[in-house]
């Protein structure tokens, strides 16, 4: 019951509504109670019953005074207005009470409906939170569909299989106490059999649902697998076509889904199988308590009229019995979801800030790393990527990482952010370690462009203007221009309105990243981070490309990561790096001259 109490603590935000979902249960039950009870002087009048005196006795905490006033009342009434209309009578409470009890389910319903709705929308809130705070790496050991699946099929899966359950959990205990405290008033004997018989139901299916959370589990899992497989299937049909995959893909994908129908098939065997075998063991202790009680009111042992009472009694225990076992077999399943969510939710989030942590308005001197060495696994056998590295970079300068590839170059810059933390050393800005700032004074500091470029399916004006609020449209045309971006963005469509499509698709690698160089350029940054932004280009768009990227270094403190040599020839340091360390750093002609490691890389890209 642990991943209960984890998803009922959500319930503590909405504990009125949860007040008044119980209270209206509760009359709910009562009234329900009433109606049946009403059932005993029905028949007792069409049996004939009511014949006996009853006298007026003095009101007390006592079903015998409760009941005895009843009938001297009901008798009164007879005598003056005959069966007939006493009949009529009853039957109109029994109605009153009926609608009564049914109005205060509905609005126990009513109140139970932002409960389950509204601690869905936190989870998913929550879960949503927790994605966009852990850190890069926690990402590159998941699979992006089953984070999918988690956010979606899972959260899913909790709000029908245990949210579902609260008005269980607050209703039918209390129905099942209430309608039993009648029947053992009304024959404790025949009640003793229903008290030891049917738990035995709930034991039986109880272990008969015992493998459905494993199997649920297994069914998560392969929901995400099938995800993640439409989701790389959707990334890389250019490859797929060109290569003629369909068929192996679609035999992937088939292998997959008869898998998980297969699995899916078994679950909901088991799980339909709870309410019919609750109801058939409900009926087979109904059975015998009918024979058993049929015996008590054949010797006059029992009413005949309290019998059949008791009989409609038992019938309104059978319910809330079944919904016990199929709820049993929900919260199963539920709770299989819930772990997989509560894995995400519980995940250790290693990039935290500092309790003191500072807040960096503007940067004013230098970038330092010292001695900085980093692997992305903390266990003694993992191999460091970078190695003892120093580097100094002064406001205003731009510095070189070049290399071959696996070098270390986009994790030494990926450390300034803090998207990774270094393992050993420490990296400060104006002498302030990174790890003793706020994280978003931190990376405010920072403009990113990357050779992916990242661009979200919305307006090209969203797109600029990303993570920014009240943007002023002409800054965003102004940095539009400055990134060599306006004159191909006024002939689209609906200008800066137009919609790019999913990841900018609609749009040429070299239009989609000069809209990256023009979210840059109205971010505004003094420290620019260029992770090989013109490589993937052709050389027009390059062009292009290298000269807004002039533009936006201007000014501004530079790390720029290259393969093309040609793009960072004035760089004020190259920083040659080989397997994690620095091999040789220098300017472009003082690395010319010593013959090393860089001017191999010079000549090797001078024949191409």
């Amino acid at each position: 019951m642990k991943n209960v109490k984890i998803i009922l603590q959500y319930v503590k935000t909405y504990r009125v509504y949860a007040l008044l979902n119980i209270i209206n249960n509760i009359l709910s039950v009562v009234f329900s109670l009433f109606s049946l009870t009403m059932i005993i002087p029905v028949l007792n009048l069409l049996f004939d019953k009511t014949k006996v005196e009853y006298k007026f006795v003095a009101w007390g905490f006592s079903g015998k005074i409760i009941k005895d006033n009843f009938y001297y009342y009901l008798s009164e009434f007879i005598k003056d207005y005959g069966k007939v209309n006493t009949l009529l009578m009853l039957c109109i409470v029994v109605a009153i009470m009926v609608f009564l009890k049914n109005f205060f389910r509905y609005m126990g319903m009513y109140y139970l409906a932002p409960i389950r709705n509204g601690v869905i929308r936190d989870i998913r809130i929550k879960l949503y939170e927790k994605i966009l705070a852990l850190p890069l790496y926690y990402f590159s050991e998941e699979r992006k569909g089953d984070l999918i699946a988690r956010m979606t099929s899972d959260v899913q899966e909790v709000e029908w299989s245990i949210m579902t359950t609260l008005e269980v959990m607050f209703r039918e205990p209390f129905t099942i106490l209430l309608f039993i405290g009648a029947m053992v008033a009304m024959s404790p004997q025949l009640t003793l059999f229903v008290v030891i018989l049917l738990p035995l139901t709930g034991l039986l299916i109880g272990r008969i649902g015992k493998s459905l959370k494993k199997n649920s589990m297994k069914a998560q899992a392969i929901i995400g697998n099938l995800l993640s497989l439409i989701e790389e299937t959707l990334s890389g049909l250019r490859i797929i076509k060109a290569f003629t995959a369909e068929n192996f893909s679609k035999t992937r994908f088939q292998g997959i889904n008869d898998s998980l129908t297969m699995l899916m098939i078994k679950m909901y065997r088991k799980r339909d199988l709870s309410s019919p075998l609750s109801e058939f063991m409900g009926v087979g202790v109904l059975v015998i308590v009918m024979f058993y009680g049929g015996q008590l009111a054949l010797n006059g042992k029992l009413d005949s009229a309290v019998f059949i009472a008791y009989i409609a009694f038992f019938s309104q225990i059978i319910n809330p019995v079944k919904s016990f076992a199929s709820a049993y077999y929900n919260i199963q399943k539920g709770l299989a979801s819930s772990e997989r969510i509560n894995k995400v939710l519980n995940a250790e989030n290693t990039i935290v800030e500092a309790p003191n942590a500072v807040s960096i308005k503007q940067f004013s001197t230098q970038i330092e790393y010292k001695n900085v060495s980093f692997s992305y696994r903390t266990d003694s056998d993992s191999e460091a990527v970078l190695k003892n590295i120093n580097l100094i970079i002064e406001k205003g300068k731009t510095v070189a990482l070049v290399g071959a590839s696996g070098g270390g170059k986009s994790t030494l810059a990926d450390l300034l952010p803090r998207f990774y933390d270094v393992t050993s050393g420490t990296i400060s800005i104006d002498g302030i370690s990174v790890k003793d700032m706020q994280l978003n004074s931190l990376r405010r500091l920072m403009g990113i462009v990357t050779q992916e470029s990242i661009l979200f399916n919305d307006t090209v004006f969203n797109n600029i203007a990303f993570g920014m609020e009240n943007v002023d449209e002409n800054a965003v045309i102004n940095a539009a221009k400055i990134a060599n971006a306006h004159a191909f963005i006024t002939e689209m469509e609906d200008g800066y309105q137009t919609n790019i499509g999913d990841r900018g698709l609609k749009l040429s690698g070299g239009q989609r990243q000069r809209l990256s160089i023009a979210r840059a350029i109205l971010k505004n940054p003094p420290i620019l981070i260029l992770d090989e932004a013109t490589s993937a280009l052709d050389t027009e768009s390059e062009r292009l490309v290298q000269d807004a990227l002039i533009k936006l270094m201007e000014n501004r403190t530079s790390l720029v990561i290259a393969h093309r040599l040609s793009t960072i020839q004035h760089a004020d340091e190259i920083i040659v790096l080989q397997k994690g360390e620095i091999a040789e750093r220098g300017t472009h002609q003082e690395l010319l001259k010593k013959e090393g490691v860089y001017k191999k890389l010079f000549d090797m890209q001078s024949f191409i």
